[in-house]
This record gives C-alpha cells, structure tokens and sequence, in this order.
C-alpha cells in the first residue's frame, strides 16, 4: 500500500543537490556558543565507526574545555553495558553506542532509543 505523496524509494545521503557548504573547516564554535547559551547537548557516536572514530568526536567535545560533572562511566540497558558517557559543564553530555556504527540508530536502535529517552527526559543514561 502506497500512501498518496510518500516517496517509493528513501536516500539516506545526497551529493550537490542540498543548499549547503561542505567546506566547515570545524563545527567547535557552533557546539560551544549554543552550550554556552545553557541549551542542552546530547553528542554520541557508535564505538564502531570507522568513518568518525569515537575518540576523534571525544576528542573535539574535550577541546571545548568544559569541567566534568560525570566522569567517564558505562550506561546500561537490560543489565548489559551500552556504551560509555561522561557530563561535562554547560549541559553537555557525550555518550559512545556498543556495537554502533557510522548510523548508530540504524545499527543499534533499542541502545539509541535508550540513550534518547533518558538524555530527552533529563534522567542519567
């Protein structure tokens, strides 16, 4: 059944069709003026993405020089461990997803939905 107006086929990624710039030589400044304005910040990446390693996007959100409020522990779902977090000043949190990929919610969609519900409802993963 296809419902009037939905699209047959979806494409994830697209290439010189979108009004926008590749040339951002480092998104830093934008992450670090909306935190500074107390807006609220969830940054994740799967352990297993070899096309943005995690330590690479840990890297970055360390640069921001914000204090840690939680150091660096694991977050569990259903007793296993999903992945690492750690809370810094300004509302930041930065998670890792176990088994996540470059598309972590494609890949790991109950450790995502988990890390969401808990971060979009201001409870500790």
């Amino acid at each position: 059944l296809i419902i009037q107006g939905s699209k047959d086929e979806w494409v994830r990624c697209h290439d010189g069709d979108l009004p926008y710039s590749r040339d951002v030589k480092s998104s830093i400044k934008y992450h670090r003026n909306i935190t500074l304005k107390g807006y609220r910040s969830l940054v994740y990446s799967g352990d297993h993405d070899a096309m943005i390693p995690f330590v690479g996007t840990q890297a970055w959100v360390r640069s921001l020089n914000f204090s840690i409020t939680d150091d660096w522990r694991a977050w569990h779902l259903d007793g296993q461990s999903a992945g690492f977090t750690i809370a810094y000043s300004n509302n930041l949190t930065y998670a890792t997803v176990k088994g996540g990929s470059h598309c972590a919610p494609e890949f790991q969609p109950e450790r995502c939905q988990a890390m969401f519900r808990r971060w979009i409802s201001n409870k500790p993963l």
